[in-house]
């Protein structure tokens, strides 16, 4: 096993961790979980923590299997140390902005790799634009088109607010990995313009309904 593969797994492991300790320990999870509350209170830990629990096994399996198919094409670009800074930035990204959109909903909570994730994914995208994913193991999709769908449900559950699962982090999440991954390759900013533009539209779509109040 190289240096590639012991990191990508040391993250998926630290993840199976939290989140059984959280599924099987509720004070525990409630502890460690996002709450805008405790944390306006002092308890911005909370902004880390909550990243590596999950509401329930297919959340967990949902956003490791993402991170697994994503990861290795980041790690091979841009190495694990930029992989490993991508990943992290994309989770504090995530947690700031979702902090940011509900700063005033105490009672808000949330939980979940999926800022972290999308970050990888979208960093993914941009260094592979020709990339392709098997939903269900069988069904060929551009990865693009699972990223920006991706991005579109999450404005649906943001929207729907039916789970505690932090949709915001995922465009907070985006942005953190669209961001490390320009700093890093700024030539893909002409090399890969369309995609560029691509990927942001979801994020436009995600502030024009904020700013419009209609989400």
């Amino acid at each position: 096993m190289n240096l590639n593969d012991i990191v990508l797994y040391a993250i998926i492991g630290v993840n199976a961790l939290v989140s059984y300790k959280g599924l099987n320990d509720r004070a525990f999870f409630k502890k460690y979980e996002f709450h805008v509350g405790s944390i306006r209170a002092g308890e911005q830990y909370r902004m880390f923590t909550s990243a590596f629990l999950h509401a329930d096994l297919m959340h967990f399996i949902f956003n490791m299997l993402t991170l697994y198919f994503f990861a290795p094409v980041v790690i091979a670009f841009l190495g694990p140390l930029t992989f490993l800074l991508v990943y992290f930035t994309s989770l504090i990204a995530g947690s700031l902005l979702t902090l940011y959109f509900h700063k005033d909903d105490y009672w808000y909570r949330a939980i979940g790799a999926s800022g972290a994730v999308t970050g990888v994914l979208y960093s993914s995208i941009l260094l592979d634009p020709n990339g392709t994913i098997y939903l269900y193991y069988f069904i060929e999709l551009p990865a693009y088109v699972f990223g920006i769908g991706y991005m579109l449900y999450s404005i649906y559950g943001m929207k729907a607010k039916n789970d505690n699962i932090g949709h915001v982090a995922h465009f907070g999440g985006a942005i953190g990995g669209f961001a490390i991954t320009l700093s890093r390759e700024p030539h893909m900013l002409q090399d890969n313009t369309l995609m560029v533009i691509l990927l942001v539209i979801p994020i436009a779509i995600l502030f024009y309904l904020a700013k419009t109040n209609k989400i």
